[in-house]
């Protein structure tokens, strides 16, 4: 019996791209070829050598040599990186994941617009902040007349924010601003990112502040209600912890995420949820070529 599962690879051995190999590994629709970084000696090539995985520390000259042995690639790397890898993924005729905050392709949120993304070349997840806001954000848009300020704040675990998040911070914060402004239609927006050094490490948190003109508050509350049950079918740990309440004008509801586990402890919800959402996407995508091609 031939293998019908779609091949992939990951560029980026780092936490996340770690986790994101055990989630493709477990995965039944994807077929993971290898994984590639920039550091022999990192953690995440022997993790991936240890479960059988092919490795490579040449980067993205690996992926380029080996193009043929696979149809979509994951970055997970660093936002600057992408930019000129996502050159040769293009130059390759490869469907692009991006996991940093480059912010180049459609975005996508795959419980708003995963049916969106085949015609795509490349596809661009936010960042983690964005994954948990972008539903909520979306949801507060179909339930309101009008939002004039959306804010968002993301707390995070120190031990889950890796070498590239903190480089990155200044991208984090343009992309998921901008990715804000599109799927909610707010007037102004303004993303937040907490790194906390605190011990045990701290569970991810999003909460929302939103100024709108809304009608019957039921239908914000049915909205989010609905929103966070769609993201729930790719990621089980998104949870509502503060429902939506309403407070001289301003409208509050935060969420958490917590990790599956697969090779982070679950307080890194912040990388299982943008995995959660790769997986999503690069599955859709295989779905949707394989229904082509018969």
């Amino acid at each position: 019996m031939s293998d019908s599962r779609t091949n992939v690879a990951i560029i980026g051995s780092g936490m996340l791209g770690t986790d994101l190999m055990c989630k493709v590994l477990a995965s039944e629709s994807l077929s993971l070829a290898f994984l590639a970084g920039r550091d022999q000696k990192s953690r995440g090539l022997a993790v991936a050598k240890e479960r059988g995985v092919e490795t490579s520390a040449d980067g993205i000259n690996f992926l380029k040599a080996h193009r043929n042995a696979y149809d979509i690639v994951f970055d997970a790397t660093s936002a600057y990186a992408h930019v000129d890898h996502n050159a040769v993924f293009s130059a390759c005729g490869k469907f692009a994941v991006d996991l940093t905050p480059a912010g180049i392709g459609m975005v996508c949120v795959p419980s708003v617009n995963l049916a969106d993304v085949a015609a795509q070349q490349n596809i661009s997840l936010v960042t983690c902040g964005g994954q948990a806001s972008l539903p909520l954000a979306h949801a507060f848009r179909q339930a309101t007349q009008q939002i004039d300020y959306l804010e968002v704040v993301s707390t995070i675990a120190a031990a889950s924010a890796g070498m590239a998040t903190r480089e990155n911070i200044n991208n984090y914060l343009t992309t998921t601003e901008r990715a804000l402004s599109l799927f909610s239609g707010a007037n102004k927006v303004k993303a937040i990112l907490n790194i906390n050094p605190a011990e045990p490490g701290v569970m991810m948190q999003t909460t929302i502040y939103a100024y709108a003109k809304c009608g019957d508050f039921s239908e914000i509350e049915g909205a989010i209600s609905s929103a966070v049950a769609s993201v729930q079918e790719y990621v089980p740990g998104f949870q509502i912890v503060l429902a939506p309440i309403l407070d001289e004008g301003r409208i509050t509801v935060s969420v958490k995420v917590q990790g599956s586990g697969h090779h982070l402890p679950s307080y890194a919800g912040n990388l299982d949820i943008i995995n959660c959402a790769a997986v999503a996407v690069a599955g859709h995508k295989g779905r949707v070529t394989r229904s082509m091609q018969s």
